[in-house]
């Protein structure tokens, strides 16, 4: 495309000094703006003063002159470096002004009328996506159907096309043909209203199996389904069916006390009125046996709670006040919980007298040893052998210094505390009057934070002192 002189022109910066020989007064030209075919006319500035306003066409053979006053100028302006017009789209060329007209013909950014003759001009960078995408007079495909139509009409199509997949207007998510629209939202739309078929309120497709879960008018089977009685009433009907209708006989609701009443609901109500009093005779046998089994299960809880390790470690708690009560009243005597020497061997039990007893009273702490009937005492040895040894614990903070006191004895088969002992056990049993002093109490600490560790163990594998 050709184009004047002042459409690439317009936008340049021309030098001031042109020539060495000029001054820039001179030098300096007013250029104005031409359409091809337009005589340029000189500007109203330029007209001498007190001339007359109407200004006469210039011949077309002095035009040069008034832009370009001599040769040399010329020269110099289109010698100048310049950018090209359309550097800030992107454009980076640069070279001498006379130049710039044969650079335009082929830039890519220049813009040039529509291959397609639409009248638009285009730049050259972008005329293959307009008229690939834009130009009114392209020819494309929709890509739905595969119809060809003309720029315009495309536009037009797209949005109705009945082959484009758009999603549906009842928002369950699906995507189907625009054709198809209406047969997926009255037939597949999991959204649709359908109506219950029990009750006749409607639902979305996809909450209308939740309902049926709760409806009051769905059938429901009756729970005396097991006994014989088949009907399917509607679930709110339920109540009304297994008070007056039900075939099959309810078992009276104290079965498990073990009434064998049955009957139709009404009929079971009335039994439940007028039977009263043997329902509650029902009810006290039910406790007494329950009763009989709580006292067999402490039983057997209690048996699995003693301590059939041979040893015991008695913890003998509030050793102050217990000290002064023994104090002041005569045959105190502390009772250990029992152990035994086996799951199936002695039943033992210590006993303590915190001031002492026989030689030691008031001065010792004495220590005994009972033996108690046992469960299995008939198939046992007699008399008792075993070796029994006492150990007061030293609590001192530092093991390595603690002094334990330890005394231990082998029976002697001759005495009677030995022997199988009847259901009453011995009174005072076996031991040492004189175990610990009061004294000895006081300077270690056998006695911390009130509290006193004494161990009895029995050794069934020794008859010998340890």
């Amino acid at each position: 495309m050709v184009r004047s002189l002042s459409q690439w022109t317009k936008t340049l910066s021309f030098p001031s000094r042109l020539s060495p020989n000029r001054t820039s007064k001179e030098s300096v030209v007013n250029v104005q703006p031409s359409s091809p075919g337009v005589s340029p006319t000189p500007s109203a500035s330029s007209l001498p003063q007190g001339s007359d306003k109407t200004i006469s066409p210039i011949p077309i053979t002095e035009i040069s002159q008034i832009i370009y006053p001599d040769p040399e100028s010329e020269k110099a302006i289109m010698g100048s470096v310049v950018y090209c017009i359309h550097h800030k789209e992107g454009c980076q060329w640069s070279d001498e002004l006379r130049k710039l007209k044969a650079h335009l013909n082929t830039c890519k950014h220049d813009a040039v009328l529509c291959a397609a003759q639409c009248g638009a001009m285009i730049p050259r960078v972008l005329m293959q996506d307009h008229l690939r995408y834009t130009c009114p007079r392209r020819r494309a495909n929709c890509e739905h159907c595969g119809k060809e139509f003309s720029g315009s009409a495309l536009e037009e199509h797209q949005g109705n096309c009945g082959h484009e997949p758009v999603y549906c207007e009842n928002k369950c998510g699906a995507k189907v043909q625009r054709r198809h629209t209406q047969q997926h939202i009255q037939q597949h739309c999991s959204k649709r209203l359908v109506p219950c078929r029990h009750c006749g309120q409607k639902y979305t497709q996809d909450c209308v199996s939740a309902h049926g879960a709760s409806c009051s008018r769905a059938p429901v089977p009756c729970p005396q389904r097991g006994a014989g009685c088949a009907a399917l009433p509607a679930r709110d009907e339920l109540d009304a069916h297994l008070r007056d209708h039900c075939a099959a006989a309810l078992p009276c609701p104290y079965r498990d006390a073990g009434c064998r009443f049955k009957g139709t609901r009404a009929a079971v109500e009335r039994h439940a009125e007028e039977s009263c009093q043997q329902h509650v005779s029902l009810l006290a046998a039910v406790a007494g046996r329950q009763a009989r089994q709580l006292d067999a299960l402490r039983a057997a809880v209690a048996r699995l709670a003693v301590n059939c390790s041979g040893a015991l470690v008695w913890r003998v708690t509030d050793w102050a006040a217990k000290m002064a009560e023994a104090k002041c009243k005569d045959g105190v005597e502390l009772l250990s919980p029992t152990f035994y020497t086996s799951q199936y061997g002695y039943k033992l039990q210590a006993s303590l007298f915190l001031n002492g007893n026989g030689a030691g009273e008031s001065t010792h702490m004495s220590v005994y040893i009972k033996i108690l009937p046992g469960e299995y005492d008939a198939l046992l040895r007699w008399p008792f052998a075993h070796s029994v040894s006492f150990t007061l614990f030293d609590q001192s903070s530092s093991p390595d210094r603690a002094c334990n006191i330890v005394e231990s004895f082998v029976p002697d088969p001759t005495w009677k505390n030995f022997q199988r002992p009847s259901k009453e056990p011995d009174a005072l049993g076996f031991g040492f009057p004189r175990f610990v002093s009061h004294e000895m109490l006081k300077k270690r600490n056998f006695v911390k934070d009130d509290v006193m560790f004494l161990r009895v163990k029995v050794d069934p594998s020794k008859i010998v002192a340890v």
